[in-house]
């Protein structure tokens, strides 16, 4: 499912850089991700979803070497074939809840709009409790309930890999609970690979298996910076 070879990556700016020599990730594994602030979680997901392109190495995903593809359809793939739920939910505040959750398929072309994907959108809606809410903009909603509006859009493309950034964070335990049981019951419907970024040590016990980034990082050597990598 997921596999990570030589990989380099640093940004443009300096400071943080990452080193990690292989990691492997197999297919149907719910896997929770911990690790200090600045360990490189967040940048691992982007890489691995192709938002962020590696210096060097490889990255295979869903069975694509993403190093080989150009932007434009890393994006592409990454819409029809991966669930992401950002941190800060990327939410369009012009459109509607519902048309929020079916952005996917407005926004690449090989994903068909059709009415079994807007029933679909709304009984996954349901599920997390924003049933009533459907025609609400994001500035109407609290926190949590855009929380729950990214991870809708996330699931609607029924993908094959889901990578969330602390889904729960912005949600009371009632709803992170809700969120969790709706991931965790697509990954396993859908067998499908499941990462999740957590600092809440009470959510471990939910996933198959846990990487702790803190275990990749050594002291960093000074070519590194801080936050160097290995594995």
């Amino acid at each position: 499912m997921i596999e990570l070879n030589n990989l380099q990556f640093a940004y443009a700016a300096g400071g943080f850089q990452l080193r990690l020599e292989h990691l492997s990730i197999p297919s149907g594994q719910r896997l929770g991700w911990t690790g200090p602030s600045g360990s490189g979680k967040t940048t691992l997901l982007h890489l691995i979803a192709g938002i962020l392109p590696p210096a060097t190495g490889s990255i295979h995903t869903c069975g694509v070497e993403l190093t080989t593809l150009r932007e434009a359809a890393r994006r592409d793939f990454r819409i029809a074939n991966i669930g992401l739920i950002f941190q800060d939910f990327a939410l369009l505040d012009y459109l509607s809840v519902l048309d929020n959750i079916l952005l996917p398929y407005r926004i690449n072309r090989s994903l068909r709009l059709d009415g079994s994907v807007r029933d679909r959108a709304g009984q996954l809606a349901e599920n997390v409790g924003l049933g009533q809410l459907l025609s609400r903009r994001p500035a109407q909603l609290s926190q949590g309930e855009r929380q729950r509006v990214a991870v809708c859009r996330a699931l609607l493309p029924t993908p094959q890999l889901l990578l969330a950034d602390e889904p729960t964070a912005n949600l009371d335990p009632r709803n992170a609970a809700r969120v969790l049981q709706a991931l965790g019951e697509y990954a396993q419907q859908h067998a499908a690979t499941m990462i999740v970024v957590t600092h809440d040590p009470n959510l471990l016990s939910d996933f198959d298996d846990t990487i702790d980034m803190a275990t990749f990082c050594d002291p960093a050597p000074p070519e590194l910076g801080e936050g160097g990598i290995h594995a």
